[in-house]
């Protein structure tokens, strides 16, 4: 059993020092700092700090730590020169990522739930644990996009740069579709005044099945494109 949660040990840490490129703590203290941020002006403008509000703030942090794991993890294999032995072992790259995607949200949803930890202790009691299941719906999405987009592009820059254009267009259509179930950030908790709660409970459902649905599909695609070796190792 010691053995096992050894190994384990290691191979977490070795993973996140070739996906983190060893800045995980920058990391998590940017999304800190960010979620203070915005949790301090929206006290010093007067704002109600609900449910809604916690929701909003957790996932711009959210997006930060998923950010860089996601979009630069393959350049990060290559720069680390571990591409040749994922691709050199039968299936071993579709495991490790699987391990890596995994690992990388376990992460993101812990910090989430301790960044809603501090809000209820410090702001209000608010639904931290809820909050955060439905906070990592969108992030979810997101992630997988990028992941996606990497296994495309093959260059964290490139990929960076086209995540944040997609990212741009998505948020100005978000805000033309505020209480439309296609609407990717949409905060299951800001109910529409004119809107039958019913109602917005349905538009709530189909939305995580479109989130869920479309990271399912962008993480197939970005497995099946690790198939094209040829693409990666020259």
């Amino acid at each position: 059993m010691i053995s096992w949660l050894s190994f384990l040990v290691r191979m977490v840490r070795h993973n996140m020092k070739i996906i983190f490129a060893r800045r995980f703590g920058w990391f998590v203290l940017v999304a800190v700092l960010v979620f203070l941020l915005i949790a301090g002006i929206s006290v010093y403008d007067g704002t109600l700090v609900e449910t809604p509000f916690l929701y909003g703030a957790l996932i711009l942090p959210g997006i930060l730590l998923l950010f860089y794991p996601t979009v630069f993890g393959i350049q990060n294999d290559e720069d680390a020169g571990v591409l040749e032995t994922l691709f050199g072992i039968p299936n071993y790259r579709y495991k490790v990522w699987g391990v890596r995607l995994v690992m990388i949200y376990v992460i993101v949803f812990l910090l989430m739930l301790a960044l809603g930890g501090l809000a209820w202790l410090v702001l209000y009691h608010l639904p931290v644990w809820r909050v955060t299941v439905q906070v990592m719906y969108p992030l979810f999405f997101i992630g997988m996009l990028g992941f996606m987009l990497s296994t495309w592009l093959r260059s964290g820059t490139a990929t960076a740069v086209v995540l944040v254009v997609l990212g741009l267009g998505i948020f100005l259509l978000s805000s033309q579709m505020l209480h439309s179930f296609w609407n990717v950030f949409l905060n299951p908790f800001q109910v529409p005044r004119r809107m039958n709660e019913e109602l917005w409970h349905l538009v709530v459902v189909k939305n995580r099945i479109f989130l869920v649905t479309g990271g399912i599909l962008f993480l197939l695609t970005g497995l099946l494109n690790l198939q094209r070796r040829e693409r990666f190792i020259r």
